[in-house]
């Protein structure tokens, strides 16, 4: 294939990168499998295929380098990685899906088909369109490979961020952190969720992103010097043992220490977990787990343990296969550091996830290691489910630590922390769920309300007189049992809906009245309704009288007739349209556009970080409308994390005038005429006015916080600026 590479220099694949994945493929593929593929690329190349023009950038490049993760970092096998590589011939009609099934088999056939319906999604422009993530988990959910080829692909998209338009990047940083770090997470691909998070960080808030960098830089020395440090005693007594083993230090995160840094509002110097110790055994697969915990002796023999921090995924692995011992121990000076000790075995699984399993088990073990795909598929089937709560429930259930329940029999039931009685009789049976009155724990009656614990022994008290209730939503955790209940509600909403548009034509027809649609939807809007539904809903329960309705109605439709006999004309050249006068209003005063240029929605600044005019900005839909963000909101993340589907790309437009309120926090010594300067500097900018000032002063330092006024990003970073430049001043920042 390199005779080839002349073919691809001008999309943006380096040389080394093309020979990095020939080698890999020399290695990964059989001959047979690459002498079939071959003939396939060749043409694939001639007929133009993977030189066809993207958003995203180059396709060669982004074909290549997925290719080289799927290999290096995942440790995926041919069918993957043929499959991948086949997938644009077969979009381009170079190759069809018939032929790659004859020439390559099923399974290679079906990763392709599934990639084709994920990738087709991708389409539609729509940012985050939550029927769209519906769709795609339905089809990711029909192999592991296809989510595993997508993971990789956005890995690569992500880590090249910076090459692509703003836009597209933050809508590729909210797919990335709302989609896929979850996916890997539940996958067990540590690294790479973890590098997902970071490039969140970087391309969302990058001030804070290059500050942790520039800190971890600054402390590697004394960092690396407190590492051998604790290692040595460590590694003097576990060379006596005569066990194989490495020890190495990592650091954490740059997301991690900045949501460190933010949950408990201290500086970087404060926190002391920075890194982890972790201690990789070459054990045999009999005495991995003796061997873990003889070295986890040693640690805590060595240094006095914390008892609350001690986390055994040896005993029962985690549900994506992680298995592996942590504790947290007191080192020297007195700080706390986290120590992991797991194999080689465990190593491999914990950095490769669920793909390390069919290196030791092999590809057809998938099903029996993820049920949590199956209890999506059943969440998933339930069609009459509003997409945004299926998809928030999805988020939810990744995201939770596991609890480990028994049934009477002894049978293990896995269910999220939190997790009620209720939960765990959904898990058994939907019948069983919607029939549950209480449980027995160890013998002891409980309410369905009581939340279960690790090793509790459940049964479940069951009554045919008993029916799901609105209020069980409330503290149900399970995404299984929230879409039972709503599904059961639903079902029993629509009866009585029913029931009582029977009633209601019943009595309209015994009065003789001829019922208009239009009039009758102006009266249950009038009556305060939100949905026609709810309406009939009132009227079912009996909390709304059905011949007063009837009675409202009739005076609302003489009302209609009256109005229409005294309305006189009017001359068509002084008629103006109320809805252009609106439009015309709005227009003139458009500061910011939501989505596809959207004019004239009403909108609010979100409190919680005050935006801007200039700021990097996205609206999110809330229950009070619209509300605008920056992006480096701290509430950000969190929700679009959660509630990414509520997301739509927000922008200024090129007109500024509205005037808007900022908070700088500034900290200096506390020298005399300081705060003056600082007034006086202020002042004296354009535009730009005092509200209001509060000092605090403590051992030498004061702290100010000073609200003003000013129109834009431009004026604020000016001002920012020039306040630095005052002697005795140490820092000024915007405050969320």
């Amino acid at each position: 294939m390199d005779n080839n590479y002349q073919e691809y220099k001008d999309e943006g694949l380096t040389f080394s990168k093309f020979k990095r994945l020939v080698k890999d493929l020399e290695t990964t593929l059989s001959a047979d499998d690459l002498q079939k593929l071959r003939p396939v690329v060749k043409k694939a190349i001639k007929d133009d295929v993977f030189r066809k023009d993207e958003m995203g950038g180059s396709l060669t490049d982004l074909t290549v380098s997925t290719c080289i993760i799927l290999i290096e970092e995942l440790g995926l096998k041919s069918a993957a990685i043929i499959s991948l590589v086949l997938y644009r011939p077969v979009i381009h009609k170079s190759i069809s899906l018939a032929e790659v099934q004859k020439m390559f088999g099923q399974d290679i056939a079906d990763i392709v088909s599934g990639l084709i319906k994920v990738n087709a999604l991708e389409m539609n422009e729509s940012a985050m369109a939550s029927d769209n993530y519906i769709k795609l988990l339905i089809s990711l959910a029909e192999d592991m490979r296809v989510i595993l080829i997508k993971i990789a692909s956005r890995l690569h998209k992500i880590r090249c961020a910076e090459r692509y338009n703003e836009q597209y990047r933050m809508k590729l940083a909210i797919e990335v952190s709302y989609l896929y770090t979850p996916l890997a997470h539940k996958l067990g691909l540590y690294n790479i969720k973890t590098e997902m998070e970071d490039l969140y960080l970087k391309y969302t808030d990058r001030e804070s992103y290059d500050y942790i960098l520039t800190k971890i830089s600054e402390s590697k020395a004394s960092r690396d010097k407190y590492i051998a440090e604790f290692i040595a005693p460590i590694d003097a007594k576990l060379k006596e043992t005569g066990l194989n083993y490495d020890i190495k230090g990592r650091v954490k995160s740059i997301s991690s220490i900045n949501n460190k840094l933010k949950k408990q509002k201290i500086d970087f110097e404060s926190i002391y977990d920075l890194f982890a110790i972790r201690i990789i055994l070459n054990s045999p697969l009999d005495k991995e787990k003796a061997e873990c915990w003889q070295v986890y002796s040693i640690v805590t023999d060595m240094y006095t343990p914390n008892p609350k921090r001690l986390k055994d995924w040896l005993s029962i692995p985690k549900s994506n296969g992680y298995e592996s011992l942590h504790t947290t121990v007191l080192g020297p000076e007195s700080r706390w550091v986290e120590v992991q000790i797991r194999t080689r075995r465990m190593d491999e699984i914990a950095e490769r996830g669920l793909a390390a399993h069919w290196k030791y088990k092999g590809v057809k073990s998938q099903s029996k290691m993820d049920d949590w795909l199956t209890n999506l598929r059943e969440m998933l089937e339930n069609n009459s489910l509003d997409s945004g709560e299926k998809l928030e429930n999805f988020k939810l259930d990744l995201y939770d630590d596991e609890i480990y329940v028994f049934t009477p029999k002894g049978d293990l039931h896995k269910l999220p922390n939190g997790a009620t009685v209720l939960d765990f009789a959904f898990s058994i049976h939907s019948r069983v769920g919607s029939t549950c009155v209480s449980g027995l724990i160890n013998g002891k009656n409980v309410s369905i309300r009581h939340k279960l614990k690790n090793g509790d022994q459940i049964e479940i008290i069951t009554s045919p007189n008993q029916s799901p209730k609105q209020d069980w939503l409330s503290f149900v955790s399970t995404s299984k049992a929230k879409n039972k209940i709503r599904q059961s509600l639903k079902e029993e909403a629509n009866k009585q809906v029913e029931i009582a548009k029977e009633m209601l034509k019943r009595r309209v027809k015994n009065r003789k009245i001829e019922i208009n649609e239009s009039v009758m939807m102006r009266l249950i809007k009038k009556l305060g309704f939100k949905t026609i539904t709810d309406f009939y809903i009132k009227i079912a329960d009996e909390s709304l009288d059905v011949n007063s309705v009837i009675d409202q109605y009739v005076d609302l439709e003489k009302k209609d007739a009256e109005t229409h006999e005294r309305h006189e004309s009017v001359s068509a050249e002084n008629y103006v349209p109320q809805s252009l006068e609106y439009a015309k209003e709005v227009t003139s005063k458009e500061e910011l556009i939501l989505d596809k240029n959207l004019t004239g929605v009403d909108y609010k600044l979100a409190k919680c970080c005050n935006p801007i005019y200039g700021d990097d900005i996205f609206g999110f839909v809330s229950s009070q409308g619209i509300k605008i963000h920056r992006s480096n909101c701290p509430n950000a993340q969190d929700m679009i994390s959660r509630f990414g589907y509520r997301v739509i790309p927000a922008r200024w437009s090129g007109k500024s005038g509205s005037s808007y309120t900022v908070t700088l926090r500034v900290i200096g010594n506390d020298d005399i005429g300081i705060i003056n300067n600082l007034t006086s500097i202020i002042s004296k900018e354009a535009g730009i006015n005092m509200r209001s000032i509060s000092i605090d002063s403590n051992d030498g330092l004061f702290h100010g916080n000073i609200s003003v006024v000013l129109n834009n990003t431009d004026m604020l970073n000016g001002l920012i600026k020039k306040l630095k430049t005052v002697k005795g001043v140490k820092q000024v920042s915007r405050m969320s």
